[in-house]
């Protein structure tokens, strides 16, 4: 006998609390960006890290409006996640890739710059799978890959705005 997954609807006031406050945090990443673009734009991997800052703050944002479907089966909510989970990873990889390749040896940026966005996607990927098998606990890891998402942007967005001027 499969898991009792809890519905979908109940997570719903996270989600649109998520949705906003996610919105309102990536419009906040775009001034920090523009207020130091001279200087981003001058340091190797810095541009990559502002929109990996970005991608999470909008990968929150999307699954929050996938989980506001109606009626939506537990299961389509699995294969959406599961869907956005894989090209929200692969383009974080991507640009993680660039971004750390501009790193010398021994910088200790390198844990924020590839550590911080495993916080808010290995968690979606997880989730999606388990709400696909039908797991019980798969919102949770649905919910720990939004609070990872949101709190490796906002130390992303510290560096972007405080960081690189020092």
């Amino acid at each position: 006998m499969p898991l009792a997954v809890a519905e979908i609807s109940e997570w719903s006031d996270l989600f649109v609390a998520s949705a906003g406050a996610t919105a309102a945090l990536a419009g906040l990443v775009f001034v920090a960006i523009s207020i130091n673009i001279e200087r981003i734009l001058q340091l190797d991997g810095v541009p990559e890290l502002g929109m990996v800052t970005l991608l999470l703050l909008v990968g929150v944002l999307v699954v929050s409006l996938f989980g506001l479907i109606p009626e939506q089966e537990d299961h389509a909510f699995g294969i959406e996640l599961l869907v956005q989970s894989v090209l929200w990873t692969s383009f974080i990889a991507l640009l993680t890739a660039r971004s750390a390749s501009g790193l010398g040896q021994g910088e200790g940026r390198l844990t924020s710059r590839v550590v911080l966005p495993l916080f808010g996607t290995v968690p979606y990927l997880v989730g999606a799978v388990m709400l696909i098998i039908g797991s019980d606990i798969a919102m949770y890891w649905v919910f720990a890959g939004m609070l990872g998402a949101i709190l490796a942007a906002v130390m992303n967005a510290w560096i972007l705005l405080v960081e690189i001027l020092r």
